[in-house]
């Protein structure tokens, strides 16, 4: 069976991998190549219980989390190359009274659910994080984590190659059926025949045509992201405050994310979006303001108007199947939606999960 995905992220690799771990032929197509959209300006954060600010949506990132040891492993082995990946916790952090019963009521929400979770006071914090400012409270949840976004889109896309994925560096003009019921992908430099194609580009999926079908009302948020760099690394956990959130790596980089902007398709990098990261990023560790600035990026994230992803088949033409639409949550939801995608085109079994993303809430 041969399979078209249009879209060469986190997500689109991650499906490509799971079709073609099972048998699939599988193209991939994007016309700016590897993890160039949304990918570039993820910092990697693995926290369902953050995110998952409503019920489905915590419903899907715990589903996919809980998946996430197995997919590394997998893509790991498959690339014969390393994964960062570490669970080692959140703490979310409150900086006065008022944040600080916020987070009270999240741990309550937290105990209702059974979820792990410690409440720490100000003084108990320096224990943990001695490097973080003076903070009224903290919330630890050690089932989150990270991973190294850069290193998983390098391995997806090795491990792809090796279960025999082809890349296509062109941009698409269409999709459509030919009067033998095969489905065409058009792209800038040759046509694709496909049994199935599954749209995974992102922001840009409302972009391309497709015959028969509405365009998927995905809008661009710009997202900006500090790569900082200390000697060490300057934390233990991913902490995640009101105004921001700080990765460390393990070779002592620090993530400082991230913006919310909505300017269309503009992916440029803001004095404004560059000082807001600072200021915020040093309220909470005031040793940033000696760190070295490596690298200030930008990406698209693709949301939709009730912030859940659009993951399964077209209700309008046979043989399309959306991915697309996962805002801040493509890193975390990937295991999950290649999982999903494989066993709809594969063998025309919908999981549990996608009853909450069908493209028919959109009349796709």
């Amino acid at each position: 069976m041969h399979v078209v995905v249009v879209g060469a992220g986190i997500v689109g690799y991650a499906v490509a991998y799971e079709l073609a771990s099972r048998g699939a032929e599988v193209t991939v197509v994007d016309g700016r190549g590897k993890g160039q959209g949304a990918t570039r300006a993820s910092a990697g954060v693995l926290a369902p219980h953050i995110e998952g600010h409503v019920e489905a949506l915590l419903r899907l990132g715990v589903s996919s989390l809980d998946r996430y040891d197995g997919f590394v492993e997998r893509v790991a082995a498959d690339a014969r190359r390393p994964i960062e990946y570490r669970r080692l916790g959140t703490l979310q952090v409150a900086r006065n009274d008022a944040e600080a019963r916020e987070l009270t009521r999240h741990a309550a929400v937290l105990e209702r659910r059974g979820v792990p979770h410690t409440v720490v006071g100000g003084s108990e914090i320096r224990g943990i994080e001695p490097a973080l400012a003076p903070l009224a409270a903290g919330l630890l949840t050690p089932q989150h984590g990270y991973v190294g976004v850069a290193t998983l889109m390098a391995a997806l896309a090795d491990a792809a190659a090796v279960r025999g994925v082809s890349l296509l560096t062109s941009r698409v003009q269409g999709i459509k059926h030919d009067v033998a019921g095969r489905i065409w992908v058009n792209t800038l430099r040759e046509a694709l025949d496909a049994e199935a194609v599954v749209l995974a580009a992102g922001s840009w999926s409302g972009t391309i045509p497709i015959v028969s079908a509405a365009p998927p009302p995905v809008h661009p948020i710009r997202g900006q992201l500090l790569q900082l760099r200390f000697p060490a690394p300057p934390l233990a956990h991913v902490v995640w405050g009101a105004a921001s959130y700080l990765v460390p790596w393990a070779d002592g980089s620090l993530l400082a994310g991230a913006t919310m902007e909505d300017v269309g398709f503009d992916e440029s990098v803001t004095v404004a979006g560059v000082r807001h990261l600072i200021s915020g990023a040093e309220e909470l560790l005031p040793a940033v303001a000696s760190a070295a600035l490596h690298e200030a990026r930008a990406g698209l994230r693709p949301k939709t108007s009730d912030e859940l992803p659009i993951i399964g088949a077209s209700s309008t033409m046979r043989g399309v199947f959306y991915a697309t639409g996962h805002h801040r949550n493509g890193v975390l939801l990937a295991p999950l939606t290649a999982a999903a995608i494989a066993n709809l085109v594969l063998e025309g079994r919908e999981c549990e999960e996608l009853a909450l993303t069908r493209p028919s809430r959109f009349g796709l």
